[in-house]
């Protein structure tokens, strides 16, 4: 049997260590491939399931409004999604006899948040006869001026009379008495869209919360 020199013996030796270094690295390199494979899994695990995962609020799962004025059972209600201010005011047992609906436009979409007031109808005077003003008396010789007209309560109808504020104005005045609960103040008026100072204090004396 022939005989084996160093060298030989190191250059086998170093061949061994070699062939198991790539082994033990091979080996490492294969255990980590199952790591992405379960977050995999766990990240496609169903909401709710157990494990802790919270099950989010679904988007949509509607509002909550303040129903206010005159209707028979005011307080705040849950409404479901794509509710509109009538199902609001039916869910408060609808509006009272005194209580004017159609001064607040039934089919807007409500909002979560909103505060819904239905006015009361002005009382005293005729459906034909210009609202806020007094007929003249026996004998008299001009009309005399009416009552300031309530922002709060007025209809489209009787605002229109107001010099300066046709429908589309009345509009947006009851738009911005139902978006914000009323007016607590004349000033309020000229937060109104459309009303500068200038017709502001035109209208001052002629209306009144």
């Amino acid at each position: 049997m022939p005989e084996v020199s160093r060298s030989q013996l190191v250059a086998y030796a170093a061949f061994a260590i070699l062939v198991v270094a790539v082994g033990v690295r091979f080996m490492r390199g294969q255990q980590p491939a199952e790591a992405p494979a379960a977050r995999v899994a766990s990240a496609s695990a169903p909401r709710g399931a157990a494990g802790g995962v919270s099950v989010a609020r679904p988007a949509g799962a509607g509002s909550v409004v303040h129903v206010a004025g005159a209707v028979r059972e005011p307080g705040v209600y849950r409404l479901p999604a794509g509710a509109r201010v009538q199902d609001a005011v039916e869910r408060a047992g609808g509006a009272k006899s005194s209580g004017d609906v159609n001064a607040i436009n039934l089919a807007a979409k409500v909002v979560d948040g909103q505060q819904i007031v239905v006015p009361a109808r002005v009382r005293g005077g005729g459906a034909s006869a210009a609202p806020g003003a007094a007929a003249a008396g026996s004998g008299a010789t001009g009309a005399v001026a009416g009552p300031p007209i309530s922002l709060n309560n007025a209809t489209v109808e009787q605002l229109d009379t107001l010099d300066g504020v046709g429908p589309a104005t009345a509009q947006k005045i009851i738009a911005w008495r139902t978006q914000h609960g009323g007016f607590r103040s004349v000033a309020d008026l000229g937060q109104v869209p459309g009303i500068g100072p200038k017709k502001l204090a035109a209208l001052k004396d002629k209306v009144q919360p």
